[in-house]
């Protein structure tokens, strides 16, 4: 698996299908990179001794909790992979057929560290157990898949990669393969290379494009078959088959340490209120996740927004009753930490946004201001009350999907001015009487490629060695988990990509979907300690991050309890802890 510490560029070996690209240069690598070069990595037990898979209960398909589920609608448009047999790997006595294969994978989608050791897993695995294979990895995303552009992967080109993070060793990209000609071009990139499978490394849109891939290579009869890995730092993507994304873990640790620090900035100087937005447009869990780790004075959870209706002027008024309350306690400063997609989960702002949107689809927009007269009411009325800055960000072009970018709203600083405001009306009635200094920050990419944890590190790993198990026995699921326990019992195994699934409906059809894991704001028991020995199930743990959120964050209000994590322990006691979502979600107290 070792090799020298420094090496030489990687070395394209696909002829004229992949132009050489340079690879990682070891040689240049700071000590502790250098030291995560050979950090060992344990495996499940089942992945170091002889296996075989056994066939377990047929798949259907079962969207996130809380959303319901058309199964009729999914058996039909996926009959070739809808009802396969979920797949667990156990002991046995004979070993594994030396079977030569040959693999493809793919970086799709944002960044998410630990990719580069899914990719490492894979290959090892066809090291260690069919020898002779070969592994491609498709360069720029499914866009390499659809152009057959590829690298073929060697221990040298994949050793300075190795508990790396970034996804620069084939690079990713957010294409997708969805139109015949883009299906045809796919058949021919695994017929040309005679892939027995092919990995995609990718967030619920990129499992959802590779299950539609495995459906089409299984109804042309091809041989290929294809496995989705679940990525996305936004924990968004997970159920009771997948536990966790990869990357969540250490991207959590990551913006926790710099929170922390802002803590001890706020407390150092008593005089600013940090406003720090936070990766995740569609949930909360990052949000909720730092809040755990580092106990913020404030934490706003979109989803519990959502449920409870609330305006945005709810949402002012609750951090400004804090602020004022801590400033009578003699506490002038404080942290407030808000979530990426804070401003769609407000039912106003959705409505707002929605005539937009509209607007936008179909009309010019004036400079005069006339077009606003499209407005209803109370959504001209709730626009004209934004500050101008967000006016302009919501007027900005739409993604691909028609979607505001909310990555481009800076929603900290519309609550700062909001909250500037607000104090200022209180200090005219006499009920506030101090001065506010609000400071915006935005955690986003700084998290998405640092050095994997030990945990995403070590569940990468164990990833990649299990797809590359499962393609050797033919099957197209993989799953992880038992993550709560030493690495050495985790389980292994396999459920179809159609058990994650939902439907929706666009433009008059069924359009499949793996829906987003929201956060959860209801617990179905009460967990205990005593708990932590028995099996409980996916429906009972449901909710426990945000109760135990909800238990504490009136304290965290008005006292100070804040905690600093500091960076990212890879040796020590610390060193593999899993986050309190994971934790809690598994039945045990974090």
């Amino acid at each position: 698996m070792s090799s020298s510490s420094v090496i030489s560029n990687g070395r394209s070996t696909a002829g004229k299908s992949s132009a050489a690209t340079p690879g990682r240069l070891a040689s240049v690598y700071s000590e502790v990179q250098t030291s995560r070069l050979n950090h060992p990595l344990p495996l499940p037990s089942v992945l170091t001794k002889p296996f075989k898979i056994v066939d377990g209960p047929r798949s259907s398909a079962a969207g996130n909790p809380g959303f319901s589920v058309n199964v009729d609608e999914i058996a039909k448009l996926f009959p070739g992979v809808f009802g396969q047999p979920s797949a667990m790997l156990v002991p046995t006595d004979s070993a594994v057929s030396d079977q030569k294969l040959k693999i493809g994978v793919v970086l799709s989608g944002g960044q998410a560290p630990g990719g580069h050791n899914v990719i490492s897993g894979i290959f090892d695995y066809l090291q260690d157990r069919s020898k002779g294979s070969i592994l491609y990895g498709f360069k720029g995303g499914p866009a390499g898949v659809m152009k057959c552009k590829y690298v073929e992967l060697t221990s040298d080109f994949i050793y300075p990669y190795r508990n790396q993070g970034g996804f620069d060793m084939i690079c990713s990209g957010r294409d997708k393969i969805e139109t015949p000609e883009q299906f045809k071009q796919a058949e021919e990139t695994a017929l040309k290379l005679d892939l027995d499978g092919l990995v995609v490394i990718g967030g619920d849109d990129s499992n959802t494009n590779a299950c539609l891939l495995a459906e089409n290579f299984r109804s042309k009869n091809m041989k290929t078959r294809v496995i989705g890995c679940p990525k996305t730092i936004d924990g968004d993507l997970k159920c009771k088959e997948v536990p966790t994304s990869f990357g969540f873990d250490t991207a959590c640790k990551i913006y926790a340490e710099m929170i922390g620090n802002v803590m001890t900035d706020a407390r150092s100087t008593g005089k600013y209120y940090h406003f720090v937005r936070l990766m995740g447009r569609a949930a909360s869990h990052i949000t909720l996740e730092c809040a755990l780790q580092t106990h913020p004075n404030i934490t706003i959870i979109g989803e519990e927004v959502a449920a409870k209706k609330q305006t945005l002027k709810n949402v002012t008024d609750y951090i400004t009753d804090v602020i004022c309350k801590r400033a009578e306690l003699g506490y002038n400063y404080g942290v407030i930490l808000i979530p990426e997609g804070l401003i769609d989960f407000i039912p106003e702002v959705q409505q707002l946004i929605a005539e937009l949107n509209e607007i936008l689809a179909h009309d010019v927009v004036d400079e005069g201001g006339l077009w606003k007269n499209k407005l209803r009411n109370q959504s001209q009325q709730l626009f004209d009350f934004l500050p101008q800055a967000i006016q302009e960000q919501l007027m900005l072009e739409r993604d691909p999907h028609g979607n505001v970018q909310v990555a481009k709203i800076e929603t900290e600083k519309m609550l700062i001015q909001m909250v500037e405001t607000e104090l200022e009306k209180r200090k005219q009635e006499g009920t506030y009487k101090f001065q506010f200094k609000g400071q915006s920050h935005f955690f986003g990419y700084e998290g998405r490629c640092g050095l994997p944890t030990n945990f995403d590190a070590t569940y990468c790993y164990a990833l990649g060695y299990a797809a590359g198990a499962l393609l050797h026995f033919g099957k197209t699921g993989l799953a992880v988990g038992n993550l709560g326990a030493p690495v050495e019992e985790w389980t292994v195994g396999g459920t179809a990509l159609t058990a994650l699934m939902d439907v929706e409906r666009r433009h008059g059809k069924f359009k499949p979907v793996i829906k987003k894991a929201m956060v959860e704001l209801e617990v179905c028991m009460n967990l205990n300690p005593s708990l932590l020995s028995k099996s409980l199930s996916h429906d009972e743990i449901l909710g426990a991050p945000f109760r135990k959120f909800a238990s504490m964050r009136d304290e965290w209000a008005l006292k100070n309890g804040y905690i600093s994590p500091g960076p990212i322990q890879f040796i020590g006691a610390a060193s593999n802890d899993i986050n309190h979502t994971l934790l809690l979600e598994l039945g045990a107290q974090a």
